[in-house]
């Protein structure tokens, strides 16, 4: 069953919203199994248990609410990880077919950036927006102006107003407001003020509500089509519930690492993963105590000289390197490594993929994957991409970690290994083979190359959309590639950008990352025939968490 996601949100989160949102509870929950959620609430406040008391999904007050409003003034980056996950789990239980999610309330602290948090946090919950705006000390003008001004914000966010409530109206301001409005694109209805101090205000609000929306039309107007976008945290958070849906034993080699085991501590309190640590396990919860962490103990550890793994590891690698004349005393040697030992317990069997990099070179991380693991039958080479999660939507950059100066059949080979990533993460790959030249405007043996590389994707994978060679802004703005490159049903839509060699690729997801706020998910290690991704040395916990999930879903 589809969900129905709507957000009400209002510039002043007073009264008058409580009467829109305790009526569009009631009305959708009068059609659908309802449920409600709140981002941002307060513990002390008493009106989200009359909205749950109007709800019929069954959740409790704690299962329906995010973060505290201090959290979200202080944390709003934070807050919307958590919210996100919170709200998922929320829809995972109830199983609704409606949810109403009702914004920050009114506060004596004002924060003149929560208005925009609550239209971020509509667009991470794939949620579209029911405005209030109060007309009290208003023209019709005035609200008009408001309406408007509040509307640049949500779509900016990303997401869309379905339907407008102006509240607080007397009387004699229905007909000049109905009149102000008359033209406008969504449905606007007007609400007098009900004061919800008062005795009997749930009562006069629902009947207030009853008399001037219509109910149909309200829940049409919530159900026209929307495409929801992807944001950053919605993509996370997908990244987590797709790895929780068939788990996975992810290797972690780095044990002494504090953003490593702080990372395993968030999956492992989740379920998301079963982990093995590499490392002595009583020193590793020591210093997870040192470090609060409360979850380190559902771990499995293992320690490098357990010779009971350490002598089947060391036949296997003799085995696996014996054209290279390894012996038992090299293998040993070489099993001291922590990258090494790790990669091993893959190929044994013991987990399904392996995250390192936090304290080791790329290098020391994709060597062992390279000569135990290997690449995957018909490919001829691994390499790197980054899912990059923008405001609205995810996109893939390669390579951008491993191959120096690839020819044309490897940047080939390149593209559509990228092309199945995107498919792999639920994007509808279209690939721009990147270059100074777009369509034949630039001329170069650099161009050629590239155009040689894009007739070999059309050749090899004729049914993946391509286009090449391309200049970045052609492939990513459809006004630009409507004059760069008129007609190309791709240009404008790439979602999949294959760089030149490494020295672009590297630059280019880093200048994004840093300059546009975008959150860089990977690399993803394309190629191999076992799931093996590197962290970079800068690596943040946030960082370390995707790419452990990345890595299961890959395992699935």
């Amino acid at each position: 069953v589809s969900l129905t996601s709507v957000t009400i949100i209002s510039p002043e989160a007073a009264n008058g919203r409580n009467v829109v949102a305790l009526g569009v509870t009631k009305a959708f929950a009068a059609a659908k199994k309802t449920a409600v959620f709140r981002p941002a609430v307060c513990r002390k406040e008493t009106f989200t248990d009359v909205l749950l008391e109007a709800s019929n999904s069954g959740l409790s007050r704690e299962q329906s609410i995010g973060v505290c409003p201090k959290r979200a003034r202080t944390d709003k980056e934070g807050s919307r990880a958590d919210i996100v996950a919170a709200y998922t789990e929320a829809i995972e239980t109830a199983q609704p077919e409606a949810v109403v999610v009702v914004g920050t309330d009114k506060s004596a602290i004002n924060d003149p950036s929560i208005f925009a948090f609550n239209a971020d946090v509509a667009a991470d919950l794939k949620s579209v927006v029911l405005l209030a705006v109060c007309t009290i000390n208003r023209t019709p003008e005035q609200v008009l102006g408001t309406v408007e001004a509040s509307k640049t914000i949500i779509e900016n966010a990303g997401s869309k107003v379905a339907g407008v409530f102006i509240t607080g109206c007397k009387d004699e301001q229905v007909e000049p407001l109905k009149e102000e409005f008359a033209a406008y694109e969504v449905p606007v209805w007007t609400l007098p003020a009900v004061d919800f101090d008062e005795e009997d205000a749930v009562t006069k609000a629902t009947e207030a509500f009853e008399a001037n929306v219509n109910a149909e039309e309200l829940i049409s107007a919530v159900e026209a089509p929307f495409e929801a976008p992807t944001t950053p945290y919605a993509f996370q958070y997908s990244l987590l519930g797709k790895a929780k849906a068939d788990k996975r034993t992810i290797v972690l080699p780095e044990g002494t690492e504090d953003r490593i085991i702080k990372a395993a501590d968030y999956l492992l309190e989740r379920d998301i993963v079963d982990l093995i640590i590499v490392g002595d396990k009583e020193s590793v919860l020591a210093r997870g105590e040192e470090l609060g962490l409360k979850f380190l103990e559902k771990a499995q550890f293992q320690a490098k000289d357990d010779e009971e793994v350490l002598a089947p590891m060391v036949a296997k690698l003799c085995e696996l390197r014996a054209k290279k004349g390894m012996t038992e005393e090299q293998a040993r040697k070489q099993l001291a490594d922590d990258s090494y030992f790790g990669t091993m317990l893959v190929v044994l069997g013991k987990a399904d993929g392996l995250v390192s990099g936090s304290i080791n070179s790329t290098a020391n991380t994709v060597r062992p994957a390279l000569q135990v693991i290997k690449t995957k039958p018909g490919s001829s080479l691994v390499s790197g991409a980054f899912l990059m999660c923008f405001k609205d939507h995810v996109a893939v950059f390669s390579d951008c970690a491993i191959n120096l100066n690839p020819s044309a059949e490897q940047l080939a080979e390149i593209a559509i290994q990228s092309a199945e990533t995107a498919k792999a993460f639920g994007l509808d790959p279209k690939v721009g083979m990147l270059s100074y030249s777009t369509l034949g405007s630039g001329k170069g043996p650099d161009v050629d190359l590239v155009e040689e590389a894009t007739a070999l994707v059309k050749e090899k994978a004729p049914d993946l959309a391509v286009v090449g060679s391309i200049q970045f802004d052609a492939a990513w703005s459809p006004t630009v590639a409507a004059t760069k490159a008129k007609g190309n049903d791709v240009a404008g839509h790439v979602n999949v950008f294959v760089f030149p060699d490494l020295c672009a690729g590297n630059i280019g997801y880093k200048a994004v990352q840093r300059s546009s706020g975008a959150v860089a998910v990977g690399p993803v290690l394309q190629g191999l025939n076992r799931p093996v991704n590197d962290l970079s040395r800068g690596a943040t916990v946030q960082d370390i968490i995707n790419t452990v999930a990345l890595t299961a879903i890959e395992a699935q």
